[in-house]
């Protein structure tokens, strides 16, 4: 299992809701999280077999962006 860290612009529970449906329905992400109390808005993945260009991919599906780290 590896762990990508991204900043992102979701920056409300209302973002949370509109990239929620599109990271769970990707079957290769173990489990996700975005901190938002961190200024970066982190987004976290867990994922056996996901490059950071393919989270990045599936994370601008629902309209945001997230920049590895």
């Amino acid at each position: 299992m590896k762990t990508l860290t991204f900043k992102t612009n979701i920056n409300c529970g209302n973002c949370l809701a509109k990239v929620t449906p599109i990271l769970n329905a990707e079957s290769n992400i173990e489990s996700w999280k975005v901190d938002l109390e961190d200024p970066e808005r982190t987004l976290t993945v867990e994922t056996e077999s996901l490059s950071p260009e393919e989270v990045k991919k599936t994370v601008l599906k629902s309209g945001f962006l997230a920049t590895p780290k």
